[in-house]
């Protein structure tokens, strides 16, 4: 049996999404701003209530330890700017994503953006995936379409991953051993 590329890639990202739909099941709110250690990245309440992300322009030496907050502001982001650059738009700036909040906005705010890729996949034919891709690579005429779609498997993957120990880690940290 012969899979195309769309098939591939589409199932690709069904199997991490449902990875992630693992951990979006059983998270807490209290899972969100929990930082496992001093040296971390989350995101921080400003004057008029909206939440900003600790960012840096340079990639300090040590990586901070991203919140599950953070992580999921950083999803937000990039799948909005893939999202608009999939669909002809201007990218929107990283300032201009806003984090709905710990909790159940999050997670439905996640939900919503995978239904939003999952219309840009349906409507992308094979040889749509020949095409240049428009982003991350700022159309690198060496990068197509299908490497775009494949980087968001990868990075979804890579977020899907960070999540989910971060929020086995806190429910582990909050378990006092029997002796």
């Amino acid at each position: 049996m012969s899979v195309s590329r769309g098939e591939l890639l589409r199932e690709q990202f069904e199997s991490t999404w449902s990875l992630f739909e693992y951990h979006l099941e059983r998270l807490e709110p209290e899972d969100f701003l929990w930082e496992p250690v001093p040296h971390c990245w989350t995101l921080r309440r400003a004057a008029d209530g909206s939440w900003v992300p600790d960012w840096a322009d340079t990639e300090p030496d040590p990586v901070p330890v991203p919140t599950i907050a953070w992580v999921s502001w950083h999803i937000g982001w990039w799948w909005s700017v893939t999202l608009d650059h999939a669909r002809g738009r201007p990218p929107r700036d990283r300032a201009d994503i806003a984090w709905p909040g710990a909790g159940s906005a999050t997670v439905t705010w996640l939900r919503d953006l995978r239904t939003a890729w999952l219309s840009v996949l349906d409507g992308l034919a094979d040889a749509d995936l020949d095409a240049t891709a428009p982003f991350p690579w700022r159309d690198d005429p060496r990068y197509t379409v299908a490497h775009m779609v494949a980087w968001v498997n990868t990075e979804l993957t890579k977020n899907v991953s960070e999540i989910g120990q971060l929020r086995l880690l806190r429910a582990a940290s909050a378990v006092r051993p029997s002796h």
